[in-house]
């Protein structure tokens, strides 16, 4: 079992994951390119109970593009993203690969949303390429809706 630990850019929130991520996945939406002020985002997510925050980060919760929530956790100081959580998905906890500062963190194993993704962005070769979610995690996604009624 590995342990990676990453900071926000002034040190007052950080985070731990004691296993390696589940899925690491270079999303091309919209939301996200606005979120990171980048072209794309790519993330780690990991099991919930392998996460351990240490500071007190403000959060903003959405309705995604499937409907459920996203709740994303930042530092309140400078404003780095430092994990958020899916209504689809509570088991798991994302956490942005740039927060760990590790040239070594796994590449990505999906990219998704690709129809938004910036024509000169390539992704690399042999990741599974998605329109959207992937189809587990839109259902998912569809049933955390249904059970709230919305």
């Amino acid at each position: 079992m590995s342990t990676r630990s990453g900071a926000c850019q002034c040190g007052k929130c950080k985070i731990t994951a004691s296993a390696e991520p589940l899925t690491v996945s270079m999303c091309h939406c919209q939301d996200c390119q606005r979120r990171t002020g980048s072209s794309y985002s790519v993330h780690g997510y990991f099991p919930r109970a392998c996460v351990t925050v240490d500071g007190s980060p403000s959060s903003f919760s959405r309705s995604g593009d499937s409907g459920a929530f996203v709740t994303f956790h930042f530092c309140p100081d400078c404003g780095s993203t430092i994990y958020w959580e899916a209504e689809a998905s509570p088991e798991r906890i994302g956490i942005p690969a740039g927060l760990f500062a590790d040239p070594d963190f796994p590449m990505p194993t999906v990219a998704i949303f690709v129809p938004q993704k910036h024509k000169w962005v390539t992704i690399p070769e042999g990741v599974p390429q998605n329109p959207g979610h992937s189809v587990a995690f839109a259902a998912a996604a569809a049933a955390a809706v249904a059970r709230r009624g919305g």
